[in-house]
């Protein structure tokens, strides 16, 4: 019976019923019976070994296939103290869902300052990044990291700025120093990010089951 699961960085597993004991599948004079699938389609013979007491035994021949790299695109996205404080994580978590996008980690953490620091380092030269570090620090965050197709690119335009309206940042935000939310802005900058705010086993690896609906793949 066919089945299909996520596993390892973004592949997908097909388990096939096969002879038993590294058999390979029975010849015609063994008997075939029918399968159906979940949705009650007939499959083909499914293929049985006889142990002792002559009960059926059947074997597992599994085949990996990697999905598609494009889907694999991550980036994170750092909901900041004001909108934990105005309970915008609803209303942020909803657009990336409804877009199409995984959510694959996700946590609400006090940032202690080193983080921050680390996080915002490239802008340390910048006036307003006392007050930045003072503002990310002051209450508790919601660090998320999403995956798919040109995610970072997308998210990007989805956050935009406080006066474009139809984006994060121009429907819950009116001030550049409450925007609400933090993106990466290239892969590059993503994979460093994401590995300051999360543990490798942190992110979890899961097969999205509307990848059809979404990508047609």
């Amino acid at each position: 019976m066919g089945t299909a699961m996520g596993t390892g960085m973004g592949t997908w597993m097909e388990t096939r019923v096969g002879t038993g004991m590294g058999g390979g599948f029975p010849s015609a004079a063994s008997g075939p019976s029918t399968r159906r699938g979940a949705a009650g389609t007939a499959r083909g013979p499914a293929a049985t070994v006889s142990v002792s007491g002559g009960v059926p035994c059947p074997a597992v021949v599994t085949v990996t296939r990697a999905a598609p790299a494009a889907l694999q695109e991550r980036t994170l996205l750092v909901a900041k103290p004001d909108a934990v404080q105005r309970r915008l994580l609803g209303d942020i978590i909803q657009r990336f869902e409804r877009r199409g996008f995984k959510l694959v980690a996700m946590k609400l953490l006090q940032a202690d300052r080193r983080l921050v620091e680390q996080h915002y380092e490239q802008l340390r030269l910048k006036p307003f990044y006392p007050a930045l570090v003072a503002h990310m620090t002051s209450g508790p965050v919601v660090a998320m990291v999403w995956e798919g197709y040109n995610v970072v690119r997308c998210t990007r335009a989805m956050v935009g700025d406080s006066s474009a309206v139809g984006t994060i940042r121009g429907d819950l935000s009116v001030h550049i120093t409450r925007n609400v939310v933090h993106a990466s802005d290239s892969a590059e900058t993503a994979q460093r990010e994401i590995g300051f705010w999360f543990q490798r086993d942190e992110l979890v690896a899961w097969d999205s089951r509307d990848r059809d609906n979404i990508y047609g793949l």
